[in-house]
């Protein structure tokens, strides 16, 4: 019943939102102006014509292409259209597209923490996901003909096939997704390195590697040190009661196995010892791969079309950008002194390695913001995204701004950082961390678009959905005040720029 509840109540709001924003704003918008007439150009039949500004793959074409296909029957038979396939495929069809995907990404969110939390409750598995469904970036894009809600539906049916392991099925999502934006094989890399780390750590072998381990050293030990460990133990929980990575994090926050030299050790020497059979069980995501690679030295380079405007950069401040925007979103998860106490009472374990990650962070956020902050010319001159008043009025307001800024983007990732490894493995957080250095650091143009797929990761992995319904009801109040707001500005308050005619609306 819970995800029928999440389909049903998602299609309350997608529905009359859609049909506001059609009647609203009817014509293309934006980037629109693009994906709208080459999608048309398919529905012609031409699906060898492109647009050179496109710099997306086709796969959203054509997965509206079986949209409108699956919906021309019904509007021949209600007269919403002449016997013309083409003129089905109208700005509205299109748009519906994502609506569709809207309601499905909010199934497959509550799937996968079905999947992540079994003795979660259906009820609270539902607010979540309709908590989730509400996040600004993907609730605003599901009314526009853009890439980024059928991108997140595809990468997330992509983890739950490989959570499920069903590696076939994930790794045609995971085609599937980067036929929508080629930066999602970034992602696929992830989901893959995600189920070899749950293939390997959690594998017979390596299990009883561990109790090997903890075999010895209780051998090792005085009578004294034994018997303090023996009534210890009798007070851990059963780890049979727990989630499927509660277990894995009960095993690895108990037990001196649990630093990240072990986990990589664990995993290489595993992998060793099962290579054949790691290459052929994870052998679909290996020829994607290399299909993908050999589309790039095809088209020389991974950007399609306007390549002089998206040039691979070292926008390393990104990554700080995406740290602070995520947490300020989650605000009542990051900035709580329950979570200042946690991250101080974390440091203080291991103070000297803690001071020196900290300062480590700290110089390397200092070290991104001077040398590789970018200002690309869309972002200075385009006055109707959010990025372009937070850089003028806070990021550039003063010249030390950006470096007064620092302390926060470090505090906000080991917030985000320190949040996962409750429920993750620190050698998966590294991985996570990595794949959302490898997607934001080469990108120029600040984006907040970009940051949703690893803002969904890390909702789902991390142990906020052990937070009580208080946090998701005030994090879902956040997202609906940021969504009123946006939208009521790109609807109601449209403007006009002196050089160029036509209307111009506000929008993320």
């Amino acid at each position: 019943m819970g995800k029928i509840a999440v389909a049903a109540i998602t299609s309350l709001w997608v529905i009359p939102m859609s049909i506001i924003v059609n009647h609203i704003v009817p014509d293309p918008y934006m980037d629109e102006i693009f994906h709208v007439p080459q999608a048309q150009q398919y529905c012609n039949g031409n699906l060898r014509s492109w647009d050179p500004m496109i710099t997306t793959p086709p796969g959203l074409y054509y997965l509206s292409l079986a949209h409108v296909a699956s919906l021309f029957p019904g509007m021949l038979l209600m007269g919403a259209t002449s016997q013309s396939f083409s003129e089905a495929c109208s700005t509205s069809v299109l748009r519906s597209t994502n609506a569709v995907f809207a309601v499905l990404c909010g199934v497959l969110v509550f799937e996968i923490i079905r999947f992540l939390a079994p003795n979660l409750s259906d009820r609270k598995a539902t607010l979540m996901a309709l908590v989730m469904s509400l996040y600004p970036l993907h609730w605003f894009f599901t009314f526009l003909y853009y890439t980024d809600v059928a991108s997140l539906t595809a990468f997330l049916a992509m983890y739950l096939a490989c959570s499920r392991k069903r590696y076939f099925l994930s790794a045609l999502f995971g085609a599937l997704a980067i036929c929508i934006r080629q930066t999602n094989v970034v992602w696929m890399l992830f989901v893959a390195c995600s189920g070899v780390l749950d293939f390997t750590l959690d594998s017979p072998r390596q299990k009883q590697n561990e109790k090997v381990d903890q075999h010895s050293r209780h051998q090792s030990i005085d009578g004294k040190e034994a018997t303090l460990r023996s009534n210890l133990r009798k007070r851990k929980p059963d780890n049979s009661t727990l989630d499927p990575f509660d277990r894995a994090n009960s095993i690895s926050s108990t037990e001196d196995t649990s630093g990240l030299v072990y986990d990589v050790y664990a995993v290489i020497s595993t992998c060793w010892s099962m290579k054949w059979n790691l290459l052929v069980t994870f052998s679909p995501f290996i020829v994607v791969v290399v299909a993908f690679g050999i589309f790039i030295i095809w088209n020389g380079g991974i950007v399609l079309g306007a390549k002089e405007d998206h040039v691979v950069s070292p926008h390393f401040a990104q990554i700080m950008y995406f740290s602070l925007v995520s947490a300020l979103f989650t605000a009542p998860l990051h900035f709580s002194v329950a979570q200042l106490r946690n991250i101080l009472q974390e440091l203080r374990q291991n103070r000297p390695l803690s001071l020196l990650l900290t300062l480590v962070a700290l110089i390397a956020g200092f070290a991104s913001v001077h040398f590789f902050s970018l200002a690309h010319p869309y972002l200075l001159a385009d006055n109707r995204h959010y990025p372009f008043y937070l850089w003028r009025k806070i990021i550039n307001a003063h010249w030390l701004m950006k470096y007064v800024l620092v302390p926060v983007y470090v505090y906000s990732w080991f917030s985000i950082l320190s949040l996962l490894e409750k429920s993750r493995r620190k050698i998966w957080v590294l991985v996570y961390f990595l794949a959302t250095c490898a997607v934001l650091a080469p990108t120029p143009l600040v984006e907040f678009r970009y940051y949703t797929i690893p803002f969904y990761i890390f909702m789902l992995q991390s142990c906020v959905r052990n937070s009580g319904c208080a946090t998701w009801l005030l994090t879902g109040t956040i997202f609906v005040c940021v969504n009123v707001f946006t939208m009521g500005m790109f609807l109601f308050r449209p403007f006009k720029w002196s050089h160029e005619d036509g209307v111009q609306r506000f929008i993320w």
